[in-house]
């Protein structure tokens, strides 16, 4: 009966209303549009990755990527400036208030801020980094900070960076801005080379610096995976063998891999691996597919590498993915007689923890080919605790080549070795002291500011008499004297500071960065690490130092160049989308500031070429 009744319903329904019911009739399936498959991406894949993720795949996310800000600078001693272009200014002033400077909770000392803004103790500047590949949330970064164009800003010594949002591609302003990526505050440190008396001859760029580890990324990076030949049974194998060799870890949200459809697969870095997220990339373009027998596997890789040398990079990779079970494949080329073979499976082994490894990258860091040197040393710092390690790499901080001493002296200070002796200076900067026969001051510009003395004797030299920065920092000492006299003036028409300090090196870079109170009474200059390291290298340069004054060379300007230059040629489609808008609102629309274009800053050119007229005085790559 209710069968019936509904039927007599539709009936009346359609005898009233002939047009819907028609309209019912005419909706076909088979007439709706429908999707057009995406063509496969053509592949040209080395025979030795064949198998892999990367031979399906392409990895987006792959790259590093390049964050750019406005931000604001409080604490310069009147080298600010209150001139900006207008639509900056407006943007500063809008993320003041955004932040509640000038309120009374604010941290602005009750300035309004357009009295900040007024203010030749403040400057707008431009902030930018480079978020290592797939980065997750909350990875630290280095910063850098140059004074925006457009103003007068003469130096931004002393200054400290007040939070920054950093965003990818050009450098725009305005409320359709892409979506911030990352944040960063913090003290600036100019080029260590600083003489504060004459800011017109000296090697620094006064309006440059770096943030230590300033930055901090605010979302994961996405790393997405896009079938080369869309396939639903492909996509399922391809997470199944990611997430077989990438378990689920305790504090992970879901599977490392999930196949979103035939075409996308999309990957979360396990937390296990978020201080190494772009070795982790690697590893996952490394990964096999198809996981059958690993031994026979590694096996067959090992034979590939020994008829394709040029192939080691590959190789080693691929045994990493594989896992410890590929150890026995690779052990017998721990001594084959070429280099290439025989580092790629030390690298492998190094990577798996294997101990065999051990005594044959000693040996190659003592007298392999100088290229092949300081990577052997850099592949013992995170194997496990192992005596034969530490006291193998110890000679080598007397090592006559630089490299070679600099990598031992870093490997043993991550593998806490007691051999270097630590000590924090406040929270500005660490001093750490190793023996050499090599007298070396070496200044580090990445991670965290540390000052390393090569030879644990290191005294100044006496007599001394040394005048410096126009004479706020004066030098005074006799022969054989065990302390000398220290006249330090921080600004003009303060009450000077006057004081005995111990003629050792380290002492001496204690005092000159240790900040009386009342929690901490030892004496002390209070200043800043730039401060210290160019009262530092106003000793060296007049000879009151022993051996050599090495600074870490500046890799965040090239390595922004370089992701840079690429990064603006392409468009990269995961930064498109807003999450704030619509598909249909553009998220990267904003305002380009005239006069603005984004550029590379000193020392590089907008080919991603460092600047030859830049100079690299005393600086050591790494």
């Amino acid at each position: 009966m209710r069968l019936i009744f509904v039927s007599l319903i539709l009936v009346a329904t359609c005898g009233l209303n002939m047009v819907a019911c028609s309209n019912i009739e005419k909706a076909n399936p088979a007439l709706a549009p429908k999707r057009v498959a995406r063509p496969p991406i053509p592949m040209d894949v080395d025979p030795i990755m064949r198998g892999t993720v990367a031979s399906e795949t392409i990895v987006m996310g792959y790259q590093p990527v390049v964050v750019r800000g406005y931000g604001f600078v409080v604490g310069l001693k009147g080298t600010g400036s209150r001139t900006a272009p207008a639509e900056v200014r407006q943007y500063i002033l809008n993320e003041m208030m955004r932040y509640g400077v000038g309120e009374s909770s604010g941290n602005s000392q009750g300035l309004s801020p357009d009295a900040l803004l007024n203010s030749e103790d403040t400057a707008i500047v431009i902030v930018e980094a480079l978020i290592p590949a797939g980065a997750p949330r909350g990875t630290n970064f280095d910063v850098r900070v140059y004074a925006a164009p457009g103003t007068s800003t003469t130096s931004l010594e002393g200054g400290t960076l007040w939070t920054t949002d950093l965003r990818p591609g050009v450098l725009l302003v305005g409320s359709r801005e892409i979506r911030a990526m990352a944040e960063a505050k913090g003290p600036i440190i100019i080029n260590p080379f600083a003489d504060e008396s004459d800011r017109t001859q000296t090697m620094v760029n006064q309006l440059s610096g770096r943030i230590l580890n300033g930055g901090k990324s605010l979302k994961q990076l996405p790393i997405k995976l896009v079938m080369a030949t869309p396939s639903h049974s492909r996509a399922r194998l391809i997470a199944s063998a990611i997430n077989s060799n990438y378990p689920r870890e305790p504090t992970q949200r879901g599977e490392t891999a999930t196949g979103m459809s035939g075409e996308l697969i999309v990957v979360d870095v396990p937390p296990s691996w978020y201080a190494h997220s772009d070795e982790f990339v690697e590893l996952l373009r490394h990964t096999s597919v198809n996981v059958g027998p690993i031994d026979a596997t590694a096996t067959a890789i090992a034979r590939a590498l020994t008829n394709n040398p040029g192939a080691a990079n590959s190789a080693s990779l691929r045994w990493q993915a594989l896992g410890p079970k590929s150890i026995t494949a690779i052990r017998p080329l721990y001594d084959y007689a070429e280099e290439q073979p025989r580092f790629a499976a030390l690298q492998a082994g190094a990577r798996l923890d294997d101990a065999l490894v051990v005594p044959h990258l000693l040996a190659m860091a003592q007298s392999g080919s100088a290229e092949l040197r300081v990577p052997s040393i850099r592949l013992l710092q995170r194997m496990s605790i192992n005596p034969a390690i530490d006291l193998g790499l110890r000679p080598l901080l007397n090592d006559s080549d630089v490299d070679v001493r600099l990598a031992a002296y870093e490997v043993l200070r991550e593998r806490r070795d007691l051999i270097v002796q630590s000590q924090m200076v406040g929270k500005k900067f660490r001093i750490d002291v190793v023996p050499s026969k090599y007298p070396m001051i070496y200044i580090s510009q990445s991670g965290q500011p540390a000052i390393t003395i090569f030879d644990d004797e290191m005294r100044l030299k006496t007599p001394m008499s040394l005048r410096a920065w126009g004479g706020s920092l004066m030098f005074k000492g006799e022969a054989n004297d065990e302390t000398v006299s220290v006249f330090y003036r921080r600004s003009e028409g303060s009450t000077p500071l006057v004081d005995q300090v111990s003629v050792k090196i380290a002492e001496l870079i204690r005092f000159l960065g240790h900040t009386t109170d009342a929690a901490h009474p030892a004496p002390g200059l209070g200043m800043t690490y730039s401060q210290t390291i160019g009262a530092l290298y106003a000793l060296s340069s007049n000879g009151y130092l022993a051996g050599t004054f090495r600074v870490e060379q500046d890799r965040i300007i090239a390595a922004i160049a370089k992701a840079g230059a690429e990064a603006e040629r392409t468009d990269r489609p995961e930064f498109i989308e807003d999450e704030s808008a619509g598909s249909d609102q553009p998220a990267v629309a904003g305002t380009m500031v005239p006069g603005l274009t984004p550029r590379l800053g000193p020392g590089a050119t907008s080919s991603g070429q460092v600047d030859p007229n830049v100079s690299k005085t005393a600086t050591v790559p790494r």
